[in-house]
C-alpha cells in the first residue's frame, strides 16, 4: 500500500498542463468497438481507470497499443460479448460497453460495475433506455444479460427521469447502429458527452444535440476508424486551481477550456480568488482574504459534485460560514470526517455541510484516509496548507483519476512524495 506525505506551508508557483480528460476518454475507448477498422485516441491519460477499460477492450478481442498518450484499438477482432466479473468490479465506467457491444453484436453480458462507494449509482436509466429499443434484458446471479429482440436495436424516444451522464453516453452508442431514429430527452450536458459526439460523428454516426437537454441519433450501417484527441480534464484543472487558492499562490493551468469550468471559476472568484485568461490557460492567483460562500452541486452546467470535495477543503479556512448543498451523491460527504481530523471545523446534516472556515492555522498535518477519488484529493489539498506533515492513505484512489499528480506538483514547488508502507520520513 502506498502513501503520500506532504510538507504544507509551501507556496505554488510555475505552470503545469493538464492532462486528457478521463470522464471523456473513458466512454470515447467503449466507442471504439463500435469501429470497423483501428481507432487512434490522442491525449490519452496513464490513469487506473483507463488501465482497466484497456484490459475490458483487450479482454472482448480489441487489439490495443499504447504509446506515451496515444491509444490505438483495432476491434475487428472482437471475440466475446460478456466481461469477466472481477474486470466489472474494478470499476464503474466499465458499464460503457454494454450499449456499443449490444447494438454491434446484437448481446451483451455483464456483472453490476463496481467503483467509488459515493453514493447509489443504479443502472435502470440504462436499462430502460435499452429496452426502449428492443433490448430483453434479464437481471440475475449478479449479471445483467442483453440481447436484441429482433436481431437488432431499433430507435426510440426516450425520456431519462434524471441526466444521467453514464445512461446518456450508453444510449447514444447504442443507437449508432439502431434502425431508425432515437431521440434523447432530459440528456446529460456534461461537456465530455459533446466530446463524445464528436467522436461518434468523425466514425460516420450522425448526432445532434449533445450539449442540450435532447440529443437525436438517427441510425447508419456501419462506423468506420478515426483519429480523435481528447479534451483536458476540467475537474484536474480545478482541483489544481483549488491549491493554488489555498495556498496563496500563482500558477498557470495549461491546455484548459475555460468554458467549461464557469461555475467553478464563478465559485473560486466569489471566495476571492483572481483568475484571469492568458493565451493557452488561465492564471490563478490565490488571495489573503477569502470569503464564504455557498455551493449546490447540480448536473451540469451547475457546480460539478466532482469539485465539492476540494471546494470544502479550500473553504475550511475561508472567512465566515459557507453551506455545501450535495444534491447528486447522498454519501460524498467521507472526506469530512478526515478533514475534521485536520482541523475544520465541518457539521453533516443529511445532503448538506456546514463550514465555519478558521482563517489563522486552521489546518494540521495528520494520518488520513482516501475513501474515494476526490476525497483523495481534497485531502491533497488540505495537506498543502496545513502545518508539518500530512499522511494520506490509500491513495490508490486518487491514481484513478489523476495522471502523474504529484509529479505535477512537486514541478509547482509542493513538497509531496509517494512512499511504500514501509517508508517514513519526506525530503526536504
Amino acid at each position: 500500500m502506498e502513501k503520500y506525505i506532504i510538507m504544507g506551508g509551501n507556496p505554488l508557483s510555475g505552470s503545469v498542463r493538464i492532462s486528457g480528460a478521463k470522464n471523456a476518454v473513458l466512454p470515447i475507448l467503449a466507442a471504439s468497438l463500435l469501429s470497423s477498422g483501428v481507432c487512434v485516441i490522442k491525449d490519452v491519460p496513464r490513469l487506473r481507470d483507463v488501465h482497466v477499460m484497456k484490459e475490458v477492450l483487450e479482454f472482448l478481442g480489441c487489439t490495443v497499443e499504447w504509446s506515451g498518450s496515444t491509444m490505438k484499438i483495432d476491434a475487428s477482432k472482437v471475440n466475446s460479448i460478456e466481461i469477466s466479473d472481477f474486470l466489472m468490479r474494478k470499476m464503474r465506467a466499465s458499464n460503457l460497453v454494454m450499449g456499443p457491444l449490444l447494438t454491434k453484436f446484437r448481446s451483451a453480458k455483464l456483472s453490476f460495475p463496481g467503483g467509488c462507494a459515493i453514493g447509489s449509482r443504479p443502472m435502470d436509466l440504462h436499462l430502460k433506455g435499452l429496452s426502449a429499443m428492443g433490448a430483453i434484458i434479464e437481471e440475475k446471479f449478479g449479471f445483467i444479460e442483453a440481447i436484441a429482440k429482433d436481431g437488432y436495436l431499433k430507435g426510440a424516444e426516450i425520456c431519462l427521469d434524471f441526466p444521467s451522464v453514464g445512461a446518456t453516453e450508453n444510449i447514444m452508442m447504442a443507437a449508432t447502429l439502431a434502425r431508425g431514429e432515437t431521440i434523447i430527452s432530459n440528456a446529460a450536458k456534461e461537456p465530455e458527452i459533446v466530446d463524445l459526439q464528436r467522436f461518434l460523428n468523425n466514425m460516420g454516426a450522425q448526432i445532434s444535440g449533445a450539449g442540450t437537454d435532447i440529443i437525436t441519433i438517427k441510425g447508419v450501417d456501419e462506423l468506420s476508424a478515426t483519429e480523435h484527441t481528447v479534451i483536458p480534464d476540467r475537474i484536474e484543472a480545478g482541483t489544481l486551481m483549488v491549491a493554488a487558492s489555498i495556498t496563496k499562490s500563482n500558477i498557470k493551468i495549461e491546455n484548459v477550456q475555460a468554458k467549461h469550468m464557469e461555475a467553478v471559476i464563478s465559485k473560486l472568484r466569489e471566495i476571492g480568488i483572481k483568475i484571469t485568461e492568458e493565451e493557452s490557460g488561465l492564471r490563478v492567483i490565490g488571495m489573503e482574504d477569502l470569503k464564504a460562500v455557498d455551493i449546490k452541486t447540480m448536473p451540469y452546467p451547475g457546480f460539478p459534485t466532482d469539485m465539492q470535495p476540494q471546494m470544502m477543503a479550500l473553504l475550511s479556512i475561508a472567512k465566515g460560514t459557507s453551506i455545501i448543498s450535495e444534491n447528486i451523491f447522498e454519501n460524498r460527504f467521507k472526506h469530512v470526517d478526515e478533514l475534521r481530523r485536520m482541523g475544520a471545523d465541518i457539521k453533516v446534516e443529511g445532503r448538506v455541510a456546514i463550514i465555519k472556515g478558521k482563517e489563522k492555522n486552521g489546518l494540521s498535518g495528520t494520518f488520513v484516509n482516501a475513501s474515494d477519488l476526490r476525497a483523495g484529493a481534497a485531502l491533497v489539498i488540505a495537506g498543502l496548507a496545513a502545518e508539518d506533515a500530512t499522511i494520506i492513505d490509500s491513495i490508490h484512489h486518487i491514481d484513478r483519476g489523476y495522471e502523474n499528480f504529484e509529479q505535477k506538483l512537486r514541478g509547482l514547488g509542493a513538497k509531496i512524495i509517494r512512499v511504500a508502507e514501509t517508508q517514513r520520513g519526506l525530503e526536504k
